[in-house]
């Protein structure tokens, strides 16, 4: 306890626990949308999705010594690749590919404890992790609109699109109109009109929901370690080390502290790294710091990391609650592919931010270059080797970009 940093103890205007034990329920209720959009979009389960939460957070705060209000929960850069994995790979071995992608991170935290982070800068400039981005939200563009129309699913094509597009407009509606805590949860928003007009137009099967026991143990899943799916795994933790430490200068910000410095990097990788493979080793998706939490965390000004470990023991109590899980798998796809019709979208943009900000003309023939075949390795579908030591989609658009950086030289000042 004495590790704490005082200073983080209480907010501005002072805490109680009664009130800690309010905001924190409120912190997952604010991330619950997001938390379980990912495995209800990758096949994984939402009740393990929940107990991985929920857990990687305590880990989380426990490495960092307890001293940053933040979040852990489901990685929405990884929904592309598990969802190319799971089909390629199954869901065991795609897990082992996680499992292995939160050891990146380890690794990556150690190499910062020794090096520092100016290495990190130079492998990964704006002109490689941010066309990396957008390929992971533009990949697998063409699913969410599956989803979306209802090729997916056993309902008619008006009746799938309306669906989607009332969730759709809903969540959108929402995150660009909404305030105060209602914009911090579009898609919470999105997912229960959704639901709510699926259950109305008939579509929504709740037997399972009623014939589901009350409590029941989540479906917890083991890796199993294949090449394949490690080797495409592997690369795609380069956006979410580059999105993490950006969500801890986002946060710093809003509490007045540099994280970077205390507890520093070195630590909150470790921790994000050590959460993702558990996360994996139970069957749970990778986790990462919401910035969801973070705009809560700025609304309520209570800067208390206690409120997070309440967050996320309350996460894993409603982990074992079967009929919440079940509830959640009947969810209608198209409300799902609506939903993710903007996600997609909306990760691109980011990658697209990432890259114009970072200054570097894009007409100077490297960058040039290095921008081109990242987005069309990525996107295309190009595939370099076969069978178990195959590269393709971000992870061999990431290593493409990473490779051409290092061995192209650098762009002249006129260009």
């Amino acid at each position: 306890m004495s590790d704490a940093d005082p200073s983080l103890a209480t907010s501005s205007s002072g805490s109680s626990w009664p009130r800690t034990l309010l905001t924190g329920a409120q912190m997952l209720f604010v991330a619950f949308g997001a938390l379980v959009l990912v495995p209800l979009l990758t096949g994984l389960d939402p009740s393990v999705a929940l107990f991985t939460a929920g857990i990687g957070t305590l880990i989380f705060q426990f490495v960092t010594k307890r001293s940053i209000p933040v979040f852990l929960a489901s990685s929405f850069a990884f929904i592309a690749p598990i969802q190319g994995s799971v089909a390629s790979y199954g869901i065991p071995a795609t897990l082992g590919g996680l499992f292995v992608a939160g050891l990146v991170y380890v690794v990556i935290s150690q190499i910062v404890r020794l090096k520092g982070t100016a290495w990190l800068h130079r492998l990964l400039p704006s002109v490689v992790v941010g066309p990396v981005i957008m390929v992971i939200g533009l990949a697998l563009a063409p699913v969410a609109v599956d989803m979306a129309t209802g090729e997916n699913s056993d309902m008619g094509y008006a009746q799938a699109v309306t669906l989607s597009m009332a969730s759709l407009l809903v969540t959108l509606v929402l995150a660009v109109f909404g305030r105060g805590l209602i914009r911090l949860i579009p898609i919470m928003g999105g997912v229960v009109v959704g639901y709510a007009l699926g259950l109305a137009m008939g579509v929504v099967d709740l037997a399972p929901v009623h014939t589901a026991a009350w409590l029941a143990w989540p479906d917890f899943v083991a890796p199993t370690f294949s090449m394949a799916a490690i080797l495409f795994m592997i690369p795609v933790a380069i956006a979410p080390v580059i999105e993490h430490i950006g969500d801890m200068v986002a946060i710093g910000s809003v509490t007045g502290r540099n994280y970077l410095d205390k507890p520093g990097l070195k630590r909150t990788l470790l921790g994000d790294g050590l959460a993702t493979s558990a996360a994996a080793l139970l069957g749970g998706p990778p986790n990462t710091t919401y910035s969801e939490v973070t705009g809560a965390v700025t609304l309520t000004r209570n800067f208390n990391p206690a409120i997070m470990i309440v967050a996320a023991c309350t996460a894993i109590v409603l982990a074992f609650v079967s009929k919440l899980g079940m509830l959640l798998q009947t969810i209608p796809t198209p409300v799902m592919g609506g939903i993710m019709t903007l996600l997609f979208g909306s990760i691109a943009v980011v990658g697209m931010n990432s890259l114009v900000r970072g200054g570097q003309s894009l007409t100077a023939p490297r960058n040039l270059v290095v921008v081109s075949l990242i987005l069309v390795f990525g996107i295309g579908g190009m595939q370099l080797g076969s069978g178990e030591y195959a590269l393709q989609g971000v992870s061999l658009a990431a290593l493409v970009g990473i490779v051409l950086n290092w061995i192209l030289p650098p762009a002249a000042e006129h260009e």
